[in-house]
């Protein structure tokens, strides 16, 4: 399967896997810089793997999913 990451990333990162990107800096990320790398890593933040599994990141997803469904 093959997916279209491309608006997502960074120019430099076009066409890496997703472990590869997953392995990447979160500066990685379209709208990143190597700043938010620094900021980031004073919370153990050092990849984008780190970010998506980031207890905080998950519990402020989750709260924005159920926001859709309060009445």
């Amino acid at each position: 399967m093959s997916l279209n990451l491309n608006k997502l990333v960074d120019k430099a990162y076009e066409n890496k896997t997703i472990n590869e990107l997953l392995d990447a800096p979160p500066s990685a990320l379209e709208g990143l810089t190597p700043k938010h790398d620094e900021l980031l890593a004073e919370l153990k933040i050092k990849t984008i793997r780190d970010l998506a599994n980031w207890k905080y990141a998950a519990k402020a997803h989750a709260l924005a999913v159920l926001a859709d469904s309060e009445s």
